[in-house]
């Protein structure tokens, strides 16, 4: 399913060893294609990852980023959006919809829902499983993304004329009618986006129990973790019947390139936790790599889903209508991510729903400590060794507090992100749920927790 999903990533740098979080064999994966599976390619080798100030560049022209223009349908008022003109008056982002309003009442019954597609006849394990959304923590972040995509790709005419006999123009659902936004809520494909989202909540859930289970984290959204709760063993499970569930419910979905794609986002998420715990010495200095890791383990679910959302809403695989949304989401995930890297720094553990500085306990460097080891030489030794000696920890946090520009470098990475983020969106025709996306893209990097 995804024979480029990890081949590049010993490339960062020719001159230095690097761990690959390949998770199949190149041969493997070649003996699982044939002529009509997509050959996907990561999106950190379709969109930019880093500046071009700090060695950044834009990808070439390839399958997946090819078509970038603008689909227009009249004129857009947000056009040239800068968000640094909003993130100085904050005041201003208030005139476009609220994200979260505006799927509320959609998203209503997602927890009733969600639990009872997880259900099963061993009651631990169904109470282990249904932990996270018993309690109906938080937005439901990822189902909200996936509801306003879902919105604003129907406002988006599919590409036409598709070339004949190429694999990558095709993966659209096959629609009974096109769909538009005046036919879109409560039609059959409205419903299959929604399960979309569900899915990738399941996804994102497992991950959490597995993680936790991992790192031997006793808290998770502000209450215990499933494995404090139960056992490890009851965990693990849990995060596997999850995994299942959500299987079962994409195949569901009868479309095969929606499954490729998905699976390809659980195959990223297990790469990113080899990642984390093998990458060599040298490589953990670099932005790179912590960026790759961020997407292995964060964006690629999220890019993913919005692609898919796309192909399901009628949409193929290389329409600029898909393109933009996985980089919409690809961008966005990189800026969550480095967002949460940098609130784990500046938020006390009660705000922030689970401990914080968990990053460092795990000997793992995010953007604020990286950017001052940058200008703090003797810090870098300390992240060569993930924190290991006595001291470390403390040193690291007095050189990241000392600096001038550390924080604000990360902070400057997340606003890249989201601009970069806004940019894809804005080659979607205007609606209410695209302006919605914008909105959500300030969140992103405004919020406290």
């Amino acid at each position: 399913m995804v024979s480029q999903l990890e081949k590049h990533a010993t490339s960062l740098n020719s001159n230095v060893a690097r761990s690959s979080p390949v998770v199949v064999s190149e041969e493997a994966e070649a003996l699982s294609h044939s002529e009509t599976t997509m050959k996907l390619t990561p999106s950190f080798e379709l969109f930019q990852l880093l500046e071009e100030f700090e060695g950044g560049k834009a990808p070439p022209s390839m399958s997946g980023n090819a078509l970038r223009t603008p689909i227009q349908n009249g004129k857009d008022t947000l056009a040239g959006f800068d968000l640094s003109e909003y993130l100085k008056n904050p005041k201003l982002i208030e005139a476009l919809p609220d994200p979260f309003k505006m799927v509320e009442k959609e998203l209503q019954p997602f927890s009733d829902s969600i639990k009872e597609l997880v259900s099963t006849d061993q009651p631990i394990l169904s109470m282990a499983a249904k932990h996270f959304f018993e309690k109906r923590h938080g937005k439901r972040f990822r189902p909200t993304i996936v509801q306003l995509v879902a919105k604003a790709v129907a406002a988006a005419t599919p590409d036409t004329g598709v070339p004949s006999g190429n694999v990558q123009w095709s993966g659209a659902s096959t629609l009974a009618e096109a769909v538009t936004p005046e036919n879109h809520q409560g039609s059959d494909v409205w419903r299959r986006q929604a399960q979309l989202g569900q899915i990738v909540e399941m996804i994102h859930v497992a991950s959490l129990i597995h993680d936790d289970v991992l790192d031997e984290a006793d808290t998770r959204r502000g209450g215990e973790a499933v494995h404090k709760l139960y056992s490890n063993k009851v965990a693990v499970l849990a995060g596997d019947y999850l995994l299942a569930r959500a299987s079962v419910l994409l195949a569901r979905l009868e479309n095969t390139a929606v499954v490729q794609i998905m699976a390809t986002a659980l195959e990223s998420l297990v790469a990113g936790e080899i990642m984390q715990l093998k990458s060599p010495p040298e490589t953990l200095l670099e932005m790179e790599t912590y960026l790759r890791k961020s997407y292995y383990k964060t964006a690629s679910l999220i890019c993913y889903a919005c692609r898919s959302t796309a192909l399901l809403g009628g949409h193929v695989y290389d329409s600029a209508a898909a393109t933009a949304c996985e980089e919409f989401g690809f961008h966005l995930g990189l800026a969550y991510q480095i967002q949460d890297d940098i609130l784990d720094f500046t938020a006390a553990a009660s705000v922030l729903g689970k401990p914080a500085l968990a990053d460092m306990d795990l000997g793992l460097s995010t953007a604020p400590i990286l950017y001052a080891a940058q200008e703090t030489p003797s810090l870098r030794a300390l992240v060569m060794r993930r924190f290991k000696k006595k001291g470390d920890k403390q040193a690291a946090l007095e050189a990241l507090y000392k600096s001038d520009t550390a924080m604000d470098k990360a902070r400057a990475l997340a606003r890249f992100h989201a601009q970069r983020a806004i940019d894809a969106l804005l080659r979607l025709p205007q609606s209410d749920s695209r302006d919605a996306l914008i909105r959500l893209t300030h969140i992103v990097i405004t919020r406290k927790k």
